[in-house]
C-alpha cells in the first residue's frame, strides 16, 4: 500500500512532455519531405494541450536562421509556405520550436528532386592544334548516369586525345589539340536519370584551319621608333636639307 502511494506521488510531481508537431503538405515520410522543383510546399506546426498557453509562441529557422512571421502566425499553430521549392532547398532542414523553450522543437528535411539542365544544342569552333572543351551541367538528383558519344557512337576515352572530368555538378570533355581528321564531328553528353528518363546536349565540334596571329603590339612599336628615329634624324639635319632645297 505504501509503495502504491509513493508511485502516486511520484506520477503526481512529473510535468507532462511537452511537444510541437508538424503536419506538411505534401505529406513527410518521418521527418524527411520529398518533393519536386517549382512545387509549393506547407508546413504547419502546432502546441500540444500540455504547453502553458501563456508560453505557447512559435518560431520557424531555416538552416539555424530564424524565419519572419506575422504576430498572428505565431500563437499556438503556425504556418510556412514555401512556394516554387529551388534547387537550393534540397537538403535544407526548417525547424519549429517553442520561444520560451528552444529544446520543445520538430524539424523537417527537404528532398528535392530535379532534372539536370540540358536538351540543347550548342555550336563550338576551334582552330587546329588548339585546345577546346565540351561543358555539360549534370547536377541532378537523384544523380544521373553519364556517356559521352562522338556522331552517334560510344566515344572510345582510352585513345588518349581526350580527358573527362565529372565532379556531380559539371561533366567536362576536353580536347587538348583539336585535329580535323580525328576530332571534327557532332558529339553528344547523354546522361539518364532514374526519375527522369533521358535529356541530352549535343556539340556540333568544326575544326578550322590554323590562323597565324599577328603580334600587332610588337610591329606597332617597332614602328613607333622607326618614325621617330625618321624625325630625329630630320631635325638634326635641317640645315643641310634647307641649303639643298634652296640650290636646287
Amino acid at each position: 500500500m505504501k509503495v502504491l502511494v509513493i508511485i502516486l506521488l511520484l506520477l503526481c510531481c512529473v510535468s507532462p512532455i511537452k511537444a510541437v508537431t508538424v503536419e506538411s503538405c505534401p505529406m513527410a515520410t518521418g521527418s524527411l519531405l520529398q518533393t519536386e522543383v517549382k512545387k509549393t510546399v506547407t508546413l504547419t506546426c502546432k502546441t500540444d494541450e500540455s504547453i502553458d498557453p501563456s508560453n505557447h509562441e512559435l518560431q520557424w529557422f531555416r538552416n539555424g536562421a530564424r524565419v519572419n512571421l506575422a504576430e498572428e502566425n505565431r500563437l499556438s499553430r503556425s504556418s510556412l509556405c514555401v512556394q516554387s521549392v529551388t534547387k537550393e532547398d534540397n537538403g535544407v532542414v526548417f525547424t519549429c520550436q517553442l520561444k520560451g523553450d528552444a529544446s520543445v522543437n520538430r524539424s523537417i528535411e527537404f528532398y528535392v528532386h530535379y532534372p539536370p539542365d540540358l536538351n540543347d544544342t550548342k555550336e563550338v569552333f576551334v582552330e587546329e592544334k588548339s585546345a577546346v572543351v565540351l561543358s555539360c551541367d549534370v547536377r541532378a538528383n537523384p544523380p544521373v548516369a553519364l556517356v559521352w558519344k562522338r556522331d552517334g557512337e560510344v566515344l572510345d576515352l582510352t585513345t588518349g586525345s581526350y580527358v573527362t572530368t565529372n565532379n556531380g555538378i559539371t561533366a567536362e570533355l576536353s580536347i587538348p589539340k583539336a585535329e580535323r581528321d580525328v576530332h571534327q564531328g557532332t558529339y553528344i553528353c547523354e546522361v539518364t536519370s532514374s526519375k527522369y528518363g533521358m535529356a541530352s546536349r549535343t556539340f556540333t565540334v568544326t575544326v578550322e584551319d590554323r590562323v597565324l596571329k599577328f603580334p600587332l603590339g610588337p610591329t606597332l612599336a617597332g614602328v613607333v621608333v622607326v618614325l621617330c628615329t625618321i624625325v630625329l634624324a630630320l631635325i638634326s639635319r635641317r640645315d643641310k636639307i634647307i641649303k639643298c632645297c634652296k640650290r636646287n
